[in-house]
């Protein structure tokens, strides 16, 4: 079975900050939440063959706080899409152009300064292939945008669907991994809806 999961909140998700590829730790109720699904994880007797994190600190302390004592192997194609200038914007009142863009990922190109969101699907499928082989549970730690590249890319008939669905901090995704055939992924796990925040 293959593991997708969200990092915990930081300062600039209760916030409402774009973050993007900038690097930001665990805040207080981030590490309570990774914390969480890790136990949820050792209630369901779930234990990982193999743990893969983006390297943003954010993504390997959510597996080291959801997997303890394991080894992380990190890989940048999980890295979560980059947003160029446009990281640290507060999407309380954003540009424009970022306006339009979070408000219907399906329709609206991703402004020319940051990655597009089929760039996203390329370098995530391209771990997902590397991964399709591989027995055991597998844990990937990841970002809200950059997992929902892995859904799209897992899922090609949705659509484009995955885009404009909220996917909360800790949330869980988890596809059937047999004999390299990846099935559909399904929502496991989610923290309570008070709990969680929005964007990146």
């Amino acid at each position: 079975m293959i593991y997708i999961l969200r990092h915990g909140q930081t300062k600039l998700n209760k916030a409402r900050v774009l973050q993007g590829i900038s690097d930001h730790p665990l805040d207080e109720n981030g590490i309570s939440q990774a914390g969480s699904v890790g136990n949820w994880f050792e209630q369901q007797g779930i234990s990982f063959s193999v743990i893969y994190s983006s390297p943003l600190k954010r993504a390997v302390q959510t597996a080291e706080l959801a997997s303890p004592g394991s080894r992380i192997q990190l890989d940048r194609r999980l890295i979560e899409l980059d947003c160029g200038p446009y990281e640290g914007v507060n999407l309380n009142s954003p540009p424009e152009e970022l306006r339009r863009f979070f408000s219907d990922f399906i329709h609206q190109p991703a402004p020319k300064e940051m990655e597009s969101l089929q760039e996203v699907v390329h370098r995530t499928g391209s771990f997902v292939e590397q991964i399709r082989g591989l027995t055991g549970d597998i844990l990937i730690s990841t970002h809200a945008i950059a997992m929902k590249g892995i859904l799209e890319y897992l899922t090609p008939e949705s659509g484009g669907s995955y885009w404009n669905q909220h996917i909360g901090n800790c949330t869980v995704y988890a596809a059937e991994n047999e004999e390299g055939r990846i099935a559909v992924p399904k929502l496991l796990f989610t923290l309570e809806a008070g709990e969680q925040q929005e964007k990146a």
